[in-house]
């Protein structure tokens, strides 16, 4: 079996660095005019993945929006990621999960788990109950090629609140970069917002000495990035970055959407 970082060279060196996300709000689901249930963000979800193949390498589904209909939504969300393995696209589950260790482990074994209908390549975490309640679910992503990305720097306004403040020399941000590096063998990423300024969450250096850490990077398109200033914005780590869009990928409906994703591709 092919490690994560291993699918994500072939991924990335074969489609390129774009990611799609696959978040059906019921704003989008009704702009789509798909009907606002379960069945309505399965639709979506296989309408996205059906434009993605052969056109980009990852897809990333924002898990609360299955999750918002309860069990027929996991259901729906667990056809979409069956799909999506079908077809071959990186999976990076975005569901921000974040406990003690021993409940990370129960996280681990429904995202990662061989048998579990939502295994993923990969998924979003949250350090902030201390980087070390990670270690044991990174192992566990490890022993079946799969991999974490810890929230670092994002995109949200809120977000320096808690992730910009220095503790010795390093911002929050920067110490989960450190954390991130320390762990990972191109298996444990970062989050950080590309409309994060790299410079003020104290970044930039941290990055740049951490080669093995891949960068999940979301707030291109609807929040205001552009992904052909991905050089600027992440400068020396550039290459490393995973560029997600989400809303800007599917805001001109689904007729649209395959030139859309092709017109995203080429900004990079």
């Amino acid at each position: 079996m092919d490690s994560f970082t291993e699918k994500l060279k072939r991924a990335t060196e074969q489609f390129g660095q774009l990611c799609v996300g696959i978040d059906p709000s019921e704003s989008t689901l009704t702009d789509w005019g798909i009907p606002d249930t379960a069945e309505g963000a399965r639709d979506f979800g296989y309408a996205l993945i059906s434009a993605c193949e052969g056109r980009v390498g990852i897809i990333k589904p924002q898990v609360a929006f299955f999750e918002r209909f309860g069990s027929s939504g996991i259901f729906a969300l667990e056809e979409v990621l069956s799909a999506a393995r079908e077809t071959n696209l990186l999976v990076i589950s975005d569901a921000k999960r974040g406990d003690i260790g021993s409940t990370m482990q129960g996280y681990a074994q429904a995202w990662f788990g061989d048998d579990s209908p939502l295994r993923s390549d990969a998924l979003t975490v949250s350090p902030y109950l201390g980087p070390s309640s990670l270690v044991e679910t990174i192992e566990t992503a490890r022993d079946v090629q799969g991999a974490l990305f810890l929230l670092a720097a994002t995109s949200n306004p809120e977000s320096f609140e808690l992730q910009k403040p220095k503790t010795g020399t390093l911002t929050t941000a920067a110490r989960i970069v450190q954390f991130a590096q320390e762990f990972s063998r191109g298996d444990v990423g970062v989050v950080i917002g590309a409309t994060v300024s790299l410079e003020e969450f104290g970044l930039a250096d941290v990055l740049h000495s951490s080669p093995e850490v891949p960068i999940l990077a979301p707030g291109f398109g609807a929040q205001g990035a552009k992904l052909s200033d991905v050089g600027s914005i992440f400068g020396r780590s550039a290459k490393r970055v995973i560029c997600s869009v989400s809303r800007a990928a599917t805001e001109g409906g689904p007729s649209a959407i395959v030139k859309v994703i092709d017109s995203l591709r080429s900004q990079i």
